[in-house]
């Protein structure tokens, strides 16, 4: 892979990654209510989840994913309802951070990790991001250094990016606001989750 290819690569994950969406509201509900630590590890978690992706596109899984219906949408639901469930407990604030900030509690780290790779795992559009725009990159990861590009390029994009993203909403100027926040931030969680699992559900092709 060409050091011009691999720019252009770069380029599509960190515009991949820049837009919001449940992604980023994840890693700002763990770092509100949990802390720094906890966005970070959220954030790598749900990096984990993406070069997954990339390596589904790097061995032609996902198109063959893509073109297997029952299977991709068994999966859909699954996540849909995962992502559903995710979102109604944080709209009903029932142990959400709000109550945690109160008691003086936190969520665990392996609950971030959990939602952090979770959001990316059972969110179908990110398949269909790697499927649009990234395969078209597989043909020029030639050898084991090229091939490892693909998969690390939008692992390490995701995790820095995200990272940074908890890094600054934790700055002692900025955290103590949006903890006053909990609950707003809470039910605005829930309500992204549940716009997301209504449309993985209405999108899927039977």
């Amino acid at each position: 892979m060409s050091f011009t290819v691999w720019l252009g690569l770069l380029a599509i994950c960190f515009l991949g990654v820049m837009s919001p969406g449940p992604s980023l509201t994840m890693v700002i509900r763990h770092t509100v209510g949990g802390s720094r630590l906890h966005g970070i590890v959220c954030a790598w978690a749900h990096s984990i989840g993406i070069g997954f992706y990339a390596l589904l596109t790097l061995f032609g899984l996902a198109i063959a994913l893509k073109h297997s219906p029952l299977v991709f949408n068994s999966i859909a639901i699954i996540g849909a309802l995962y992502l559903a469930w995710m979102g109604i407990k944080a709209i009903q604030s029932k142990g959400g951070m709000e109550q945690k900030l109160a008691g003086g509690k936190k969520s665990s780290l392996r609950q971030a990790a959990r939602d952090g790779l979770a959001i990316s795992l059972f969110n179908p559009k990110i398949l269909l991001f790697f499927l649009a725009l990234f395969s078209q990159f597989v043909r020029d990861a030639n050898g084991h250094f090229g091939q490892a590009l693909i998969v690390l390029t939008p692992l390490v994009t995701d995790g820095l990016w995200y990272t940074i993203i908890a890094v600054v909403l934790s700055h002692s100027t900025v955290l103590p606001k949006l903890q006053a926040k909990a609950s707003l931030i809470d039910k605005m969680s829930g309500i992204v989750l549940l716009l997301l699992a209504a449309r993985v559900i209405f999108t899927l092709e039977f």
